[in-house]
């Protein structure tokens, strides 16, 4: 698990964010997203973080893009510390989305 703290808080029904704390993905996260169907890529991605975060969908909606990149970098950490490479091989991670 990672925290992220935000340099741009939001405020979503009510309760404020000034941090977010992200956790390792599981293959049920990806299935999960896999399922939507209709959904667009940015969509599928903001679900997937939102699940990762535990946080609705709509507090990741509101996020600036700088801290959206943090939440971005911080999914891509976990993998940097596994010895995985960010190289375009099919069994590396390239988007939680897998576009």
């Amino acid at each position: 698990m990672q925290t992220i703290n935000l340099t741009f808080p939001v405020e979503v029904n009510g309760e404020t964010y000034s941090s977010l704390t992200i956790r390792r993905s599981k293959v049920k996260d990806r299935l999960a997203v896999a399922k939507m169907k209709n959904a667009s890529d940015e969509e599928k991605e903001i679900r997937f973080f939102a699940n990762l975060c535990e946080v609705a969908p709509n507090v990741i909606e509101e996020l600036d893009e700088a801290d959206y990149k943090q939440i971005s970098d911080a999914y891509m950490d976990f993998f940097k510390h596994e010895g995985i490479s960010n190289e375009p091989l099919s069994s590396s991670p390239k988007s939680p989305t897998g576009a």
